[in-house]
């Protein structure tokens, strides 16, 4: 009796330090909200345990006053670019296809393909680490016409018309010799993909990863209603002429998401991709030799010392919590964080519905990814 009265009362103290952790959490993340002025955010920390801890605050839309919840799902944009490298390891897994042969092995008889920058010695590789020197399409004036175009069209531009916006053009540097990240290369990426398994790359990652792992709030961006989707907030500097809504008065996105492919692709909660970045970046869904692939990566820039590029993950060294392992995601009207701790197991993803002032290394974001960790974490670092 003695001891199941300790269990108990253990058991009691654990739920009313969880409890305080998450009030220490929401106030923080209340008062960022105050401090930057975004409509609402979602943050989600996985843990040991398998525990999940969720949260929300603000509004999912401002103008109907739809308060956020913390199953409010959101466009989680780059952050999908771990999910086509998860994906493209397990086919390597199942030697359906190699890391480090050309992608002419699957692409080169497509008619385009010699037209591409570097075509002859570009692998999944490079592509993955940002180091194949293409263009990133995101950013032609002929893409943002494409997106413009997307507001009345029913259907997004096919995989085919975004890669062919580089077509033709001057490589940046050789293969390997240089770093410029690259929607392109993705796109490029999961084209090798369907061509090895037959299956489309976004069918590959439901029943590989979202099935399994039962993120049921996960789904890919291939039409304009998406239901329970927060209202984005666009910066007025969005280089798209997009307007400040993202959605229409039918709850439709005003441009197709899919027109983002595999440079992202998904709408997702802060829960689920607290799951899936602790799943995913602790090793726990590759092989050994598979994890040690996705986390060797390329220096990004001598101004972010010690900072690398994997497949799929920015891999980042900290005083203050050890290495840091994550990636993030913008598109008009949205940003998401997603970063792993390995020294604690917990992985922390935080999601917002506007992008003004959010983005660069002085952007709102950074400060909010800071605060909002500082908040989860020091409970774990003393031992609370």
């Amino acid at each position: 009796m003695i001891r199941i009265g300790l269990l108990i009362i253990l058991a009691g103290l654990s739920c009313l330090a969880s409890g305080a952790t998450e009030e220490r959490v929401r106030e923080v993340l209340s008062d960022l909200r105050e401090r930057h002025g975004f409509p609402g955010a979602t943050v989600a920390w996985a843990g040991p345990g398998n525990k999940v801890r969720t949260l929300a605050v603000g509004m999912a839309d401002p103008d109907s006053e739809r308060p956020m919840s913390p199953d409010t799902p959101m466009l989680a944009a780059s952050i999908g670019k771990s999910f086509v490298a998860a994906a493209i390891l397990r086919a390597a897994e199942q030697d359906q296809l190699e890391l480090d042969s050309p992608i002419s092995t699957w692409l080169g008889d497509e008619e385009w393909f010699h037209r591409l920058p570097n075509h002859k010695t570009l692998t999944l590789r490079r592509l993955l680490t940002h180091t194949g020197g293409l263009l990133d399409h995101v950013y032609l004036p002929a893409f943002q016409a494409l997106l413009r175009q997307s507001r009345t069209s029913a259907d997004a531009p096919d995989t085919q018309e975004l890669i062919s916006l580089i077509l033709d053009t001057e490589p940046l540097f050789a293969p390997g010799e240089g770093w410029a990240y690259s929607d392109t290369g993705y796109l490029l990426a999961a084209r090798v993909l369907e061509a090895a398994t037959g299956c489309p790359w976004t069918d590959y990652v439901r029943t590989h990863f979202l099935k399994p792992l039962d993120l049921e709030d996960t789904a890919p961006t291939n039409q304009r209603h998406l239901p329970g989707l927060a209202m984005g907030i666009i910066s007025s500097e969005n280089p798209f002429g997009l307007p400040e809504r993202t959605m229409d008065e039918n709850d439709r996105l005003v441009w197709h998401p899919a027109v983002e492919d595999a440079g992202g692709g998904f709408v997702s909660t802060a829960g689920d991709l607290a799951r899936w970045g602790r799943a995913l970046w602790s090793g726990r869904l590759h092989s050994e030799a598979s994890f040690k692939a996705m986390m060797t990566g390329k220096p990004v820039s001598e101004e972010r010392e010690g900072v690398t590029y994997g497949l799929g993950v920015v891999i980042e060294p900290t005083e203050q919590y050890g290495e840091v392992r994550g990636h993030r995601g913008w598109i008009p009207g949205y940003v998401s964080s997603l970063r792993y701790y390995p020294d604690y197991d917990i992985a922390i993803a935080l999601q917002i519905n506007s992008d003004i002032g959010m983005l660069g290394e002085q952007g709102s974001l950074t400060q909010v990814e800071a605060e909002v960790t500082e908040a989860i974490l020091t409970p774990y670092m003393q031992g609370e």
